[in-house]
């Protein structure tokens, strides 16, 4: 019974520091969204999928997120590779893919 009580007290430990350390990745991705992301696909300028509209991003998102990564990066339409903002790495982009598609989801 000791021994369970420890590794559930290990286990909740470690997903607080999980917790913990994810939270400012999530502020950085939404800071990021919003200064390179929000100017089109929050207004839908040129036919960017809204962020939020499910009937916009349900065939995008259908098509699977390598998909929609390989867009972000490479751009698609009038959307410039990596959104306008050279300086995102690929895994900047694929966080902020899957900030919009929980969003739009």
């Amino acid at each position: 019974m000791k021994k369970l009580l420890a590794l559930a007290a290990m286990l909740a430990a470690i997903t607080s520091a999980t917790s913990a350390a994810a939270a400012p990745d999530a502020a950085k991705v939404e800071k990021t969204y919003s200064t390179t992301c929000l100017a089109c696909h929050g207004t839908g300028i040129m036919g960017a999928p809204k962020v939020g509209d499910k009937a916009g991003w349900k065939p995008r998102i259908a098509k699977g997120k390598p998909a929609l990564y390989l867009s972000a990066i490479n751009g698609v339409k009038m959307m410039p590779p990596r959104g306008g903002n050279p300086g995102l790495k690929d895994d900047e982009m694929k966080a902020l893919v899957d900030y919009m598609v929980a969003k739009s989801n």
